[in-house]
Order: C-alpha cells, then structure tokens, then sequence
C-alpha cells in the first residue's frame, strides 16, 4: 500500500511538473492576446460608429438591418468616408487617385468596424484604398488563369471531380486584397440566366463532377429567387453530391443571413458555406447571430483566411482569430497565401512566414483551431500545402520525428506495406 501511494505520488509529481512546463509555454500567447482587439471586445466603439452612420445617411436601426439598405448605400468615395472615420487630406486625395483605376465600395456594417482614428486598422487596410496599390510592379491581372480554365460560361475548373460557378462579380465590400478584381467593373452584373443555364447543362453533362462551388463575386449577392432556382437545378442532378458556398457576407454585411434565406439553404442539403475572416476585429455579436442562423439550418461553416501582411501575419493573431471562429461556430479551414494579383503586393509574405504561423498552431492549441496553410500554384494548377517538416530522417525500419517543442525521437516504423 505505502509503495504503491510512493509511486503514485511521483507520478503526480512528474505530472505536475509537466503541467507547469506547459503552462510557461503558454504565457506569452496570454498575455499578448489581452491586446488583440476583437469585434466583441469593440462593441462599444462600433456602436458609436453605426450612431454615427445613421445619422450621417439619415437612416434607422430597421434600414440597418435590411441588407439591400446595406447595399444601396455603400461608402464608395473618400469624401463620404471622411464623414465616419478620420482621414488626412493627403489620404482623401490618395484613395482619389486609387479608385480612378481600382474600385471600392465597403458597406456601411463594415465601416462601423473600422477604428477611426487608426490607419493601421485591420479591417480599413482591407477596405480602404492604398497608394501602393499603385506601386506594384510584379503582380497579374489574372495570376490563376482563371480564364484558361473555363470550359463553359460562369465555370472554373481545376480538379477532376470538383469546379467553380461564378455567378456575379458583386460583393458587399471590395476587398483590396481579391484575387478576382479584374472583373470588378464600373456595373455590378450577375451573370445572365442564359449563362447559367450554360454551367447548369455543362455540370449535368460531365457525371464526375460531385462538388459544386458557387462563387463570384459573392454568391449571396443574388436573391433567394435566383439561388433557390439554382439549388433545386443542381439538386436534380444525381451525381452533384455537395454545393459550397462562398462567401464574405458572413464578414462584410452579415444582415444578409435572413430567415429567408436560411429557409432556402435548408431545403437542398448538404450544403456548407466557406467565408474569410481576416483578423479577430472582425468578429461581432451580429457576426455570432448569423452564424448560429446559418448552424441551425444545417449550414457547416467554414473560414478560409488569407495570409496578408501588416493585418494577421503573427502567430498570436492568427491563432486568436481562430478561437474566436470557433467560439462562432466557424471551422477554420484554410490558410491562404496571398496570390500575386496586380496592385496587392503590400500585402503578401514570405511563405516561411506561413509556415512559421503553422509551426506555432500546431501542438500550441487544438487541432479544431489548426487550418491548413495553402499556396496556390501559379497558372491554375491548384493547392499546395505548405507545413513545417516533423518527418527528419528515415532508416530501413524507424523515422526521426520532430515533435511540436522541438525534440527529436525515433520512432519504429518496421510495419508492412
């Protein structure tokens, strides 16, 4: 009894000791995570924006609500953003001369997120024109050759069993990172329903295609009318077995997950909806409720980030936004690297840098926290992975493995094939 309570006692202790290592580790990501700014954390500041946005548009909590109000009355120049948040005559004369050659439009929701006084905030440098978009000498029009990869009308297609149907090229807001502003004209323009028709019988036609994803643009700019015809010409076809979507409404303008909506969604399972939420200021009480809408029509939703410097390109940061995601509902699901579109180079890092923010979420929280860090193969030839090496060396009958802290074991590895 005595030794058996002596062995008990030492593994506890041994236990203990390991608990307050691990503690230790942690400390840093405590601390720092204290000055990460969520949407939840600024309710009041956007609150006080909104006010101000209100009063601005001379407009009520019910307009607020409505997302075609939302949409009708997007910030699109400088002079009537300077009414909501602070800007510098050089900045107003600046985002003047960028939008001559890229446009923007940012909703009001999303102005309501934006500091007012910060032009390092996050969410203003992803709405917000910037100079250096001017500046950049290395990027493409269409770096995914996307328009080399359309078999028929609205479609993208890059993997043998899956593609893309594109079916405007509106969104609520401009991100100034999209990878797809070259279709961003002067007019806002679904695609015809001719066109549809055209991707429609092209799906029908090719029987390996199982997935579908509904893209744009953002695929919720069209009404529930249109997506509800769409869905139920997809659903006829037996061998499409999923549909995405994808989506920032989610992020930019989450008035636009109504009842109706959801009513739609519900009725043509399964279908999952992807969005991208950049960095933990984004996520709001209002972003909660929509999602829990969403969840409770059978809806799994999915968070694909992008990489982009100066925004979310810190471990803390990262790992932060997708606790948060979670807290939502939300899975975290990819990690994007930014691709080389023409006029967003400001925003891409290096890939060590990546993979340096994956090296920090795995092992330091939990898998359900951890996305997968993709880089896009330049030309349309699909995702790669990018991950730290934990697989060092191999003999003919053990690996040499890395583990999350950095220490090295062999490991037996004298299976069957």
């Amino acid at each position: 009894m005595g030794q058996a309570l002596y062995h008990y006692n030492e593994k506890r202790s041994r236990a203990l000791e390991r608990a307050k290592e691990l503690k230790s580790i942690i400390e840093d990501y405590l601390e720092t995570s204290k000055t990460i700014k969520t949407g939840l954390l600024m309710a009041d500041q956007i609150d006080y924006q909104k006010k101000k946005i209100l009063q601005y548009l001379n407009a009520t909590e019910e307009d607020w609500q409505d997302w075609n109000w939302q949409m009708d009355n997007r910030f699109e120049t400088a002079s009537a953003l300077s009414h909501i948040i602070n800007l510098s005559q050089k900045e107003i004369e600046e985002i003047d001369r960028v939008s001559q050659q890229f446009r923007w439009a940012a909703s009001p929701y999303y102005v309501s997120l934006m500091d007012p006084d910060d032009p390092e905030c996050p969410v203003r440098k992803q709405a917000v024109p910037s100079i250096l978009e001017l500046s950049d000498d290395n990027g493409t029009e269409d770096p995914m050759n996307e328009e080399y990869t359309s078999p028929a009308p609205c479609i993208t297609r890059r993997y043998p069993d899956r593609l893309i149907i594109n079916v405007t090229n509106q969104c609520a807001m401009y991100c100034r990172h999209c990878q797809r502003r070259r279709n961003i004209g002067e007019v806002d323009e679904p695609k015809s329903m001719l066109e549809l028709e055209a991707a429609i019988k092209y799906i029908a036609d090719n029987p390996e295609i199982r997935d579908v994803l509904i893209t744009g643009g953002d695929a919720f700019m069209l009404g529930e009318e249109k997506l509800e015809w769409l869905l139920s010409k997809l659903h006829r076809i037996d061998h499409v077995e999923i549909v995405r979507f994808g989506t920032r409404t989610l992020v930019t303008m989450p008035q636009r997950i109504t009842d109706d909506l959801c009513a739609v969604l519900e009725k043509y399972p399964p279908i999952y909806v992807n969005t991208q939420f950049n960095h933990p200021r984004e996520i709001t009480k209002d972003v909660h409720r929509a999602a829990e809408k969403l969840v409770k029509a059978g809806v799994p939703l999915g968070n694909q980030t992008v990489l982009l410097r100066n925004i979310n390109n810190n471990p803390h940061i990262m790992k932060k936004l997708n606790h948060e995601l979670l807290k939502a509902r939300i899975k975290p699901y990819y990690i994007f690297h930014a691709k080389a579109v023409k006029g967003t180079s400001h925003f891409i890092t290096k890939v060590e840098t990546g993979i340096e923010i994956m090296e920090k979420l795995r092992g330091f929280t939990s898998g359900l926290a951890i996305p997968e860090y993709i880089v896009n193969a330049p030309g349309g030839y699909g995702k790669i992975p990018m991950q730290p090496m934990y697989r060092i060396s191999a003999g003919s009958d053990y690996i040499m493995i890395r583990t999350w802290e950095g220490k090295t074991i062999k490991y037996n590895n004298s299976g069957k094939d």
